[in-house]
């Protein structure tokens, strides 16, 4: 035997292949195994293959329903036997994973229609896991009969099981498309599927419909079929576009909440009682949730509890007065949820409870199951209907080839005990005189061997008068059916007919009704009341932030830490947002209400956004969402964009402004509906309305709208244009080029203005200066945008550039 190793290394054989291709190729194999093999349905019974062998094993053991019409239920046995069959003859794998699968089948909080019908402890909702599988006992539940009635009547092929001992089905003869009845939810390689379960009636309707009419539109399938019905039941909330999309591409997110009731108490009280949640969700999830909201703990690297923490407690316990769990065995989910007060508005209070708790979550689809192609595919709703639907055609062709061989083989042999009847002495006299009596059959009656042999083999009570009558009977009744199967096997309109009439009579004999509701509701929103009232914005040089009540203070007034100092003031309101522009372009956004008081030195703004590694805060500014600002780059770019373009739903910001390697982003500049502001102790923008109002942020010391754009370089040029030039981005991006930089020079910043602008910079020995711009000065300096300016003559290197009104 050669090694591996030398083939490798020397390629001295024929069979020698690259380390990478065997890599690639064992992976593969690998991959497959586990896709086919362990982690997906397939499309056509719905089973993976551990749970297939698991109902098959259980059906050989006895472990079915039994009767005439299947209404007589198997005694149960222990849990153990029928993991040790399944294990010894057909799932080659821990004995652990087998039986969890097989507690999950007999789970009616996990399967829509449990396949399995456990006795003892099988777990509950709340994670509590399932007793040893030597205590628990399990058979087969009723509607596991349309999993596996037909399997001896040649509707499976048959494969060899993995030491080739005995055989087991390649799929289950499903009469239901069960892939989406109890749906399935796994992980293989590269591949994962979470297919919601469905309603049987709703599926059933949606397969006749299709039988009916193969061309049915989209619109009348989602019509029938309109969406997962789970064992929990909830309601699904997301619109129904959004359901049908998750239907026509096989993947999607669903929002799906609980549903509860207000339960009116003595003396005006009432409480909030849940009785069903999403799946996936149990009563002792909500309460831990509800605990480390209302007993929260540091976060790892945390000394303190972080404001959010904070602020969520505070709002938690100001509606929440306790909750408590009631389920039981009269109601298997009762949350009940006390409020602080009867005068609390329950719809702000419920709403509280479905923004910060599990009550509300998302439910992931998709649809990818193994196809009966044997591909794993993630395939659209009426792909999978279409493919099971010629499943089954199929498996009934099976059955009825199947059935009518042995009707022909029984009429056959009926044919043959007539005859012996009508001639039953002469029949007795070849036998008791015959050396070959069955030769001389034979040849006296024209009989087939199977006919001899089966008269050789009667008793001599089968040759009494009624059993004459008894054999026409059942022969006229044999050659009905031969008939009826002859023309379903020839004609597919009878076998489609046949297919119908066997969904609805199954429907209506395992049928139920729908339990999860559909309606759609808009997503639940934290909402934090906040008094509107005017604010004072403090933002120091290395990025403290704090909020003092009220406007008009003087910024030399407040103090700082020892070589701090202040960057700026915005007098703005307690609605407003706070927006920091970081030195990659990003943006981050801080509600002006969460930030902390005047006390003191304030917080840093590190605490209250997530920086990137490697970014700095550089630009600061505050004001109400329409109000409008410039914002551009070292390179010489920019726009116009609103607070309410550039505020980030998360902590982490986003991508705003696009600059170029080296670049930075210069000074924000207000345009229009923006109050006060004092930049480093430089009064900025006011206006002239004697009044605030409250709604608009506008009024006393508002900003009035800016009519050109004042552009300077570090080289000191300068360049000032109609701000009419300039576009809004309100999804932000490079911008227009606001002027032309040559030689290396770099933009030092850009103001809009109505009448004057401060630019500021350094001297000889780096000594600060500054100059003020306006009139003549900024006329001289007018042309159009992205013209290269004119020479400043600042006597100092520009560095940035200030609106003051």
């Amino acid at each position: 035997m050669v090694d591996n190793a030398t083939m490798l290394r020397d390629g001295s054989s024929d069979d020698a292949i690259a380390l990478a291709q065997y890599a690639e190729r064992a992976y593969l194999e690998y991959a497959l195994s586990v896709v086919k093999g362990r982690a997906l349905p397939d499309v056509c019974d719905g089973q993976k293959p551990v749970q297939r062998r698991i109902l098959y094993a259980m059906q050989r053991m006895g472990l079915g329903w039994g009767g005439p019409n299947r209404t007589t239920p198997a005694k149960p046995v222990k849990s153990a036997r029928v993991v040790g069959d399944v294990l010894g003859r057909f799932h080659p794998h821990g004995d652990q994973a087998a039986y969890d699968a097989l507690v999950r089948m007999a789970q009616d909080f996990t399967q829509r229609y449990p396949l399995i019908d456990g006795q003892g402890n099988f777990g509950s909702r709340d994670g509590d896991g399932a007793a040893a599988m030597r205590y628990t006992e399990a058979r087969l539940s009723r509607i596991s009969t349309l999993l596996l009635d037909e399997i001896d009547e040649g509707t499976v092929d048959y494969v060899p099981n993995y030491d080739g001992s005995t055989v087991e089905p390649r799929q289950l003869p499903a009469r239901l498309p069960f892939v989406l009845l109890n749906g399935a939810s796994g992980i293989a390689v590269g591949l994962a599927t979470e297919i919601p379960s469905h309603n049987l009636r709703e599926v059933a309707d949606a397969c006749v419909a299709l039988l009916k009419d193969p061309q049915l539109g989209d619109e009348a399938l989602f019509a029938l079929l309109p969406g997962p019905d789970f064992p929990g039941g909830g309601q699904i909330i997301s619109p129904a576009a959004d359901i049908q999309e998750s239907y026509r591409s096989g993947r999607g997110s669903l929002k799906v909440r609980a549903r509860w009731t207000i339960e009116e108490l003595a003396r005006g009280q009432w409480q909030l009682v849940v009785h069903e949640l999403p799946p996936g969700v149990s009563a002792q999830r909500v309460l831990e949730e509800i605990e480390d909201i209302t007993n929260p703990k540091a976060r790892p690297g945390k000394k303190a509890l972080t404001p959010e923490q904070q602020q969520l407690k505070a709002s938690m316990l100001a509606l929440l007065d306790g909750v408590r769990d009631e389920s039981g065995k009269d109601a298997p989910v009762r949350l009940v949820f006390e409020p602080k007060s009867s005068r609390l508005d329950p719809q702000v209070f419920i709403n509280q409870l479905l923004v910060h708790t599990s009550l509300e979550t998302s439910v992931p689809v998709n649809l990818t199951v193994v196809g009966a192609d044997g591909r794993p595919v993630c395939k659209p709703l009426r792909q999978i209907l279409q493919e099971w639907i010629t499943f089954r055609q199929d498996t009934i062709g099976r059955r009825s080839r199947h059935r009518l061989e042995r009707v022909r083989e029984r009429i056959h042999l009926l044919e043959g005990r007539q005859l012996v009847l009508l001639h039953i002495d002469e029949v007795i006299a070849i036998i008791r005189e015959s050396d070959d009596p069955k030769a001389a059959l034979i040849a006296r009656f024209a009989l087939t061997e199977r006919q001899a042999d089966d008269i050789l083999e009667i008793r001599l009570r089968q040759l009494a008068r009624l059993e004459a009558i008894r054999i026409e009977q059942e022969l006229q009744a044999l050659r009905e059916e031969q008939t009826r199967l002859e023309d379903i096997l020839a004609n597919p309109a009878s076998l489609r007919r046949l297919m119908i009439r066997e969904i609805e009579a199954d429907a209506k004999a395992f049928g139920d009704a729908r339990r999860t509701l559909i309606q759609a509701e808009k997503k639940a929103v934290a909402e934090i009341r906040v008094v509107d009232e005017p604010v004072t914005v403090v933002v120091s040089a290395k990025g403290w932030v704090r909020a003092r009540t009220g406007h008009g203070h003087d910024a030399a007034a407040f103090g700082f830490k020892a070589g701090d100092a202040l960057y700026g003031t915005f007098e703005c309101r307690t609605v407003d947002t706070l927006i920091v522009l970081g030195s990659n372009g990003r943006v981050y956004s801080v509600p002006v209400a969460s930030l902390p008081g005047a006390r003191g030195d304030g917080q840093p703004i590190t605490t209250l956004i997530e920086l990137e590694s490697g970014t700095q805060p550089l630009h600061f500014f505050a004001g109400p969402p329409s109000s409008t600002w410039l914002v551009s780059g070292s390179g010489g770019y920019g726009f116009l964009a609103t607070i309410e373009d550039m505020t980030a739903r998360v902590k982490g910001g986003k991508a705003f402004l696009t600059l170029d390697t080296g670049e930075a982003p210069c000074c924000p500049s207000p345009v229009q509906g923006q109050g006060r502001i004092q930049w480093g102790g430089v009064e900025g923008p006011v206006g002239p309305e004697p009044e605030a109002d409250a709604g608009t942020g506008a009024g006393a010391g508002a900003l009035a709208p800016a009519t050109h754009v004042c552009c300077v370089s570090r080289g000191g040029r300068i360049l000032t244009f109609a701000i009419d030039e300039l576009k809004a981005q309100p999804k932000g991006g490079r911008g227009l080029m606001l002027m032309r930089l040559e030689g290396g020079d770099t933009l030092a910043g850009a103001a809009a203005y109505a009448q004057r602008v401060r630019v500021e910079g350094s001297g000889r020995g780096g000594k600060p200066r500054g100059e003020t711009l306006e009139g003549r000065s900024l006329a001289n300096a007018l042309s159009a945008r992205g013209r290269k300016g004119r020479e400043g003559r600042f006597g100092f290197e520009p560095g940035r550039v200030w609106r003051l009104n």
